[in-house]
């Protein structure tokens, strides 16, 4: 176990630790309403006395420590987290003791598994990291129709993992990304058009509360945190781990098919791509589809491309059959081949060692829902990309994105059953503007990815906006990221004062601000 800087907490700029009044010395320091500082916590003795109650396979880690930096690397470093120490549990039982310690001590606590959150709410955080890293366990259940997962596993790993033993499960799209962050929040990926997102295939969650207890929600223990927990479950509790269904492999090997158009076939493969989805019909096998504007100077200075991927459960004849329109569009580039599907990831831009997943890059976001594209609104968004290119290279390698995915299991599901409340969005829409940390281009970004997210909201004057929440930049309504009934926001903010009063999972998206 690492040694840390005795200094690391001190001070009421780091981690407001209270100490209790005499007349009220049973009642947690964070909980208390006129609570005084414990001035004698230091980093070292959180240390000491964690040690104590943790088991031994737990670890903690500080700024002084060789790997700290990849602790606490994000996918994002807009808005950074101020993370003061990192705690490692070796066990799951080791979660409800480390929030009930923090708890006692008035530390904030945030749970970090890949580390890919873009809002910026995140920044707001100051505190201790419960980094989930080495809860990574897999286990099978007789009969084979579900699985469980520990909190720390990720899309890749539970990929390959399933694969190998003849099955599948529904996972996030890109292989880096943990499994639980996605699910939280509905969860899309390659699979949905067969079984649905990650959040309609849980059967069990096990949850450690904002107070530190441990329950085991379903359907029908807790099932109103359950229905709270698909869709909009960063806002209640911790998952240490969660039983998921999996299905069998089915086919040996997936089609995929890129492209690489100009500018001027926009027209036709945006016609195309309206046809292929048929609003929300989109041929159950053609899993998932998405294009990027983006620039590529071998093939053009001025103008971006048209990159799109195509990915097909199913050998490449039958894949062809329905990519027959897309074919007849004269393409620069384009490849096409059948793998195993653990391989589809990579292929398509998504895969461990893409440029998409890399850490520790400061992106400026924005996002949309579509039912169908307005190629006049795309034909405005790709010129304006031009444009601005033109006038600030500095953002070369900004993107636009299109996700699409067979939607036919998404829909099928009852759209009340679960806080996730989008089933009616067809494509995830996606502007991510990379930028040096600190840049005084950071500015002008923003700007720009408002202006494209705009763009695509007045596409569809007839659809108020919406926001998928794993997307979320920060600063979008409410409303338009868990729905515009307003049941909705009533029934999360009451389940809110039952099973986190003080408001202790605000970093995500929260439903309610300030603490």
């Amino acid at each position: 176990m690492s040694l840390l800087s005795r200094t690391l907490l001190s001070g009421c700029a780091l981690l407001a630790l209270f100490q209790t009044f005499a007349s009220a010395a049973a009642v947690p320091r964070y909980f208390q309403r006129h609570p005084m500082t414990r001035r004698d916590l230091s980093v070292q003795k959180v240390e000491q006395e964690l040690s104590v109650i943790l088991s031994n396979g737990t670890t903690m880690y500080g700024p002084q420590d060789t790997k700290w930096e990849d602790l606490i690397e994000r996918y994002n470093t807009f808005a950074l987290p101020d993370i003061q120490i990192v705690v490692q549990p070796g066990q799951e039982s080791d979660i409800s003791k480390i929030v009930k310690y923090c708890n006692d001590n008035s530390i904030n606590f945030l749970v970090k598994n890949r580390g890919h959150a873009i809002t910026d709410s995140i920044g707001a955080f100051q505190g201790l990291q419960i980094d989930m890293g080495a809860l990574l366990n897999i286990d099978i259940q007789p009969g084979s129709k579900t699985a469980w997962f520990q909190g720390g596993t990720y899309d890749g790993q539970v990929i390959d993992y399933l694969w190998e033993r003849g099955y599948v499960a529904t996972t996030g799209s890109c292989a880096c990304v943990g499994m639980m962050g996605p699910g939280l929040g509905g969860g899309h990926g390659r699979y949905e058009g067969l079984y649905g997102l990650i959040s309609d295939n849980l059967v069990n969650l096990n949850v450690v509360l904002a107070d530190g207890s441990e329950i085991r929600v379903n359907e029908t223990s807790h099932s109103d945190l359950f229905w709270a927990m698909q869709g909009a479950g960063h806002n209640f509790g911790i998952v240490t781990s969660f039983e998921l269904k999996i299905h069998p492999r089915i086919v040996d090997t997936w089609s995929y098919h890129n492209y690489i158009w100009t500018g001027d076939k926009l027209d036709e493969v945006f016609t195309q791509m309206n046809i292929l989805h048929g609003n929300g019909t989109t041929p159950v096998n053609m899993a998932i589809n998405f294009g990027i504007f983006t620039m590529n100077e071998t093939i053009s200075k001025t103008d971006a491309i048209i990159f799109w991927t195509f990915g097909y459960s199913g050998p490449t004849e039958d894949a062809e059959k329905i990519l027959e329109p897309f074919n007849k569009i004269p393409a620069v580039w384009d490849e096409k081949a059948n793998l195993p599907y653990p391989d589809i990831p990579s292929i398509q831009g998504t895969g461990l060692d893409s440029p998409l997943c890399a850490g520790n890059q400061t992106h400026i976001t924005s996002t949309a829902g579509l039912q169908a594209y307005n190629l006049t609104a795309e034909r405005e968004i790709y010129n304006h990309f031009n444009k601005k290119i033109a006038q600030y290279p500095q953002l070369a390698n900004a993107r636009v994105v299109h996700e699409g995915y067979s939607q036919e299991a998404v829909i099928a599901h009852d759209v009340n059953s679960a806080a996730y409340p989008m089933r009616d969005d067809f494509h995830l829409m996606y502007f991510d503007a990379i930028v040096d940390h600190g840049s005084n281009m950071t500015g002008l970004a923003r700007e720009w990815a408002n202006e494209v997210r705009d763009m695509w909201n007045e596409g569809q004057p007839t659809r108020k906006p919406t926001t998928y929440v794993n997307y979320a930049a920060g600063g979008e309504p409410l409303e338009s990221i868990y729905g515009y009934e307003p049941w909705r926001l009533e029934r999360l903010r009451s389940l809110k004062a039952k099973y986190d009063p003080e408001n202790r999972f605000r970093y995500f998206m929260p439903i309610i601000s300030g603490n």
